[in-house]
């Protein structure tokens, strides 16, 4: 991670540790770990929700096809700059992600093919992880994927809680092996088929 970034990162944990939750942006194996839910070979549309410094941005850039759309979703008005300074390529939107829904239609975005996460979503109340969940399956085209991180060293109850609500909102929910060379080791869960479809 370049200097620049580094900086970047540690003054978003300072200023919302909450809102972070990791001790280090995401590296470069999960990285491409989760980036393989992006399809391949054709134009599609992806949104990344937490950005951050775009640790996972080049992983997810390295995929689209020519004509793709990829729209990135930060709440943080410094790193939001940050990432206009550092990846003039990435569109982003200044946003909460808990609006995905009226955020994706203001900027005429939709269907989208993937939505890649890296939230904490073991910090978030049960009732936030059901809206933003709801938004993102409302937001899928019909073949569309969601992955998101989940850490190995998150509470297990916290983790037994997210993954019910993910059970309830779609009907595949895959995860992937744990990727062990991250701080921390994490894995990849790739959710498919919203029930609301």
């Amino acid at each position: 991670m370049a200097i620049g970034e580094h900086r970047a990162f540690l003054r978003s944990v300072l200023r919302s540790p909450a809102a972070v939750g990791a001790p280090a942006p995401t590296g470069a194996p999960l990285a491409a770990a989760i980036a393989r839910v992006v399809p391949v070979g054709t134009a599609s549309t992806v949104v990344e929700l937490g950005a951050g410094t775009g640790a996972i941005s080049p992983a997810i850039r390295a995929r689209l096809a020519p004509g793709s759309r990829y729209v990135a979703v930060e709440i943080d008005a410094e790193l939001v700059a940050h990432l206009g300074t550092t990846m003039p390529w990435l569109e982003v939107l200044h946003g909460d992600a808990a609006d995905l829904g009226e955020l994706l239609r203001s900027a005429g975005v939709g269907p989208v093919d993937a939505v890649v996460s890296s939230l904490p979503w073991t910090l978030m109340p049960r009732a936030t992880q059901q809206r933003l969940l709801a938004q993102i399956a409302a937001a899928l085209g019909a073949n569309g994927a969601f992955a998101t991180i989940s850490t190995l060293t998150a509470l297990p109850a916290r983790v037994k809680e997210f993954r019910s609500v993910l059970d309830a909102t779609f009907t595949q929910v895959v995860a992937t092996s744990p990727v062990w060379r991250n701080v921390p080791p994490s894995r990849v869960l790739i959710c498919r088929s919203p029930r609301s479809c």
